[in-house]
C-alpha cells in the first residue's frame, strides 16, 4: 500500500466495502490512464478471486475485437484461474454462469472479490452483455453475502448510463461508485518524488498544463532530464511514448472517435468555447439526439466542460475543451509530422509558447478551485464559479475573465491568472484596466454584493504604486496545497 500516491480517500473506501459483509457491486471509472487498475491492484490484490480484462475494442491492425473473441479471453481467464477445462461459451450468459458455478466451487466461506477491467469494452454490438450481467448480478451474485464485484471502465458515459443510472434491471443494482480523478499538483509533486525526478513546482505546473496530473503519462519521465528534454522525449522525439496516445485515447473510451475527435478539434480553436447551436454549425452536425449524446458523453469522460457564462442567460451555455492533454496535443503536435526533435527544447521561450503558458495556466487554476477557496479562508462558504465576458462596442470596451467566483456571502472574488518567470508588476495601463472590470462588473450584481480583486500568479506581486489593487495575492504553494 505505501507505493500508491493520494487515493486515501478511494482506498479508506475500498477497505470497507470489502469488510461490509454484504454483496458489493462497485463501479470504478474514470479517464483513461488515470489510474484505476493500479488502484484495485495496490487495495484489493491479495484478494481477487477472479479477475479478467475485456479486449480493447480494436487490435493493432485496426480491427475490431468481436464477440467471440471477448468471450473467448474470458474463457481463457476462467481456466487461469482453476477452472476445470470445458468448452468455450457461446453467449455471455453462458459465460457468467461458468463463473458463477466455478466460484461456488472453490467457495470455503471467505470474502470472494470479482475484478473485470474495462468493462464496457466487452459490450459489443448485438452480444446482450448487459442483459448477462444483470442476469448474473441480480439472479445469482447479489444474494451471495461474501462476494464483491468491481468493475472499472474508462467510458464514463457507458458506466454511468449502463451501471450507475441504468433504468432497467440494474437499476439501483450498483452499491457504491467510485470516480478517479487525475492528480492534483500536490499529488503530482508527491508522485514525481517517489520516481526520484527532481522538479521545481513552477516546472511540476508546467508539466501538469500538458498532461493534466494523469499517473501513466507522468511515469514516463526519466531522471536526470529537464522539464523540456522530457516533453520532447514524450511528444516530440522519433517513436515518442505520446504520439499515438490520443488516437488511442478516443479509440479506447467512445464507439464513434472520429465524430468525437471532430468537436474535440473545434472547441481546441477558441478558449471560451462554443454553444451548442455554434458546434453544430460549424461541424454539420444535424440537431438530433445523436449530437446532445455525444455532447455529455464528452462532458461526463471529462473531455469537456459545460458552463453558463456569468449574467447569461440558459441559451448562451457554451462547450469547452478542458483536458490538458487534448489541449496541448492539438495545438502542438497535431499535424506536425516533421517536427524538430528537440522542439520543445528550442521554442521553450518563443513568444507563442510564452503566450499558450498564459491560456493554460488558467485552466491548471479552474481545475484547483478547491485550493484556491481554501487559500482565500473560503472553503465552507457555498459558491459558484464560472467565466465573464463582456462584448465591446463604440462606447465601451470589451472584457473577459475566466474565473468569477460569486459567494453565498455576498462577496464576488474576481480572479486574474498570471504565468510569470518572477514576481508580477502591476502597471498603470493594467490598473485601469483592472478597473475598468470591477466597474462593469458592480452593474452586474446585487447592490450586498462586493467585489475582490485576486491575483493568482507563480511567485507573487512586485511591491509599486498600484499593488494594492488585489485585496489577495495567491501563489504556486497555494495551489500545492
Amino acid at each position: 500500500m505505501s507505493r500508491i500516491i493520494g487515493r486515501k480517500q478511494e482506498i479508506e473506501e475500498l477497505q470497507e466495502l470489502y469488510r461490509s459483509g454484504k454483496a458489493e457491486f462497485v463501479a470504478v471509472y474514470g479517464r483513461r490512464r488515470v489510474g484505476k487498475t493500479y488502484l484495485i491492484d495496490e487495495t484489493l490484490g491479495d484478494h481477487i478471486t477472479f479477475r479478467h480484462a475485456g479486449l480493447s475494442p480494436v487490435d493493432d491492425n485496426n480491427k475490431q475485437n468481436l464477440m467471440k473473441d471477448q468471450l473467448q479471453h474470458f474463457y481463457h481467464s476462467l481456466l487461469s484461474h482453476g477452472m476445470k477445462k470445458s468448452h468455450q461459451p457461446t453467449s455471455w450468459l453462458e459465460a457468467f454462469y461458468m463463473l458463477q458455478v466455478h466460484l461456488q466451487n472453490i467457495d470455503d466461506g471467505s470474502r470472494q472479490v470479482v475484478f473485470i477491467d474495462e468493462l464496457p469494452w466487452m459490450d459489443t454490438p448485438r452480444s446482450k452483455f448487459i442483459m448477462a450481467l444483470e442476469g448474473f448480478w441480480n439472479g445469482w451474485a447479489c444474494h451471495r453475502h461474501n462476494l464483491m464485484l468491481v468493475v472499472c471502465g474508462s467510458a464514463n458515459s457507458w458506466m454511468l448510463d449502463n451501471l450507475v443510472n441504468n433504468h432497467g434491471g440494474l437499476y439501483g443494482r450498483v452499491t457504491y461508485e467510485i470516480k478517479l480523478s487525475p492528480f492534483t499538483l500536490k499529488e503530482c509533486e508527491a508522485y514525481f518524488k517517489s520516481l526520484d525526478i527532481k522538479l521545481s513546482r513552477y516546472d511540476i505546473v508546467q508539466s501538469y498544463m500538458m498532461l493534466g496530473g494523469i499517473p501513466f503519462y507522468l511515469n514516463y519521465f526519466k531522471r536526470g532530464l529537464s522539464l523540456a528534454q522530457n516533453i520532447d522525449h514524450l511528444f516530440f522525439a522519433p517513436n515518442a511514448k505520446l504520439r499515438n496516445e490520443y488516437d488511442r485515447l478516443f479509440a479506447s473510451v467512445f464507439s464513434n472517435p472520429e465524430d468525437m475527435k471532430r468537436i474535440v478539434k473545434l472547441l481546441s480553436t477558441r478558449h471560451s468555447g462554443y454553444t451548442r447551436q455554434e458546434i453544430l454549425a460549424k461541424t454539420g452536425m444535424d440537431s438530433s439526439g445523436a449530437a446532445t449524446k455525444m455532447l455529455n458523453a464528452l462532458q461526463t469522460s471529462n473531455f469537456i466542460l459545460k458552463y453558463l457564462p456569468f449574467g447569461k442567460g440558459k441559451r448562451e451555455e457554451a462547450y469547452k475543451l478542458t483536458d490538458p492533454f487534448c489541449l496541448f496535443y492539438l495545438r502542438w503536435v497535431e499535424g506536425h509530422d516533421h517536427l524538430n526533435p528537440d522542439f520543445w527544447m528550442l521554442n521553450m521561450t518563443s513568444q507563442p509558447v510564452i503566450s499558450w503558458r498564459g491560456i493554460a495556466f488558467e485552466e491548471v487554476c479552474l481545475t484547483h478551485i478547491p485550493q484556491i477557496k481554501a487559500a482565500l479562508g473560503v472553503s465552507g462558504v457555498s459558491s459558484e464559479q464560472s467565466a465573464w465576458a463582456v462584448k465591446g462596442d463604440d462606447d465601451t470596451e470589451g472584457t473577459q475573465i475566466d474565473l468569477l467566483i460569486n459567494r453565498k456571502d455576498n462577496v464576488v472574488n474576481l480572479c486574474e491568472m498570471k504565468f510569470y518567470g518572477d514576481t508580477f508588476s502591476v502597471t498603470k495601463a493594467y490598473d485601469r484596466k483592472l478597473a475598468h472590470r470591477q466597474i462593469l462588473l458592480s452593474e452586474m450584481v446585487n447592490r450586498r454584493t462586493v467585489i475582490h480583486p485576486v491575483l493568482i500568479t507563480t511567485y507573487g506581486l512586485t511591491y509599486n504604486e498600484y499593488s494594492g489593487v488585489f485585496m489577495h495575492i495567491l501563489t504556486l504553494d497555494d495551489l500545492f496545497q
